[in-house]
């Protein structure tokens, strides 16, 4: 069984450092060594939205996924925290009521049922 955990994050409202950032995550762009870490955290599927300067991101994960054991992951993996470091630093920014550049969960308050 899977479940959906869906998050924000801001980028820099620059539109160069936008486009940027999308050619970063266009297909075949994303360093393979982190599509590899986020499968091995137990992902199954991940989808980013743009919507001006707001990313949203949704995951399909497995039972086993807890954001605390993929940060452990990444905290060990120097390719990833590479891809943080230049993501941070470059493109990202907090959300305006956060002061750390983080993806921060997002609250289901709506869901259609049948």
């Amino acid at each position: 069984m899977s479940e959906r955990i869906c998050m924000g994050l801001d980028l820099r409202d620059d539109p160069k450092l936008i486009e940027e950032y999308k050619n970063y995550h266009a297909p075949g762009n994303t360093w393979p060594e982190i599509i590899k870490s986020i499968y091995n955290a137990g992902v199954l599927d991940m989808e980013i939205y743009l919507l001006g300067n707001r990313l949203f991101m949704i995951m399909e994960v497995d039972a086993d996924f807890s954001l605390e054991k993929k940060a452990a992951m990444d905290e060990v993996n120097p390719k990833v925290q590479e891809w943080e470091a230049l993501m941070q630093a470059k493109f990202q920014q907090a959300l305006p009521w956060e002061a750390k550049i983080r993806w921060m969960s997002a609250e289901l308050i709506f869901k259609l049922e049948a």
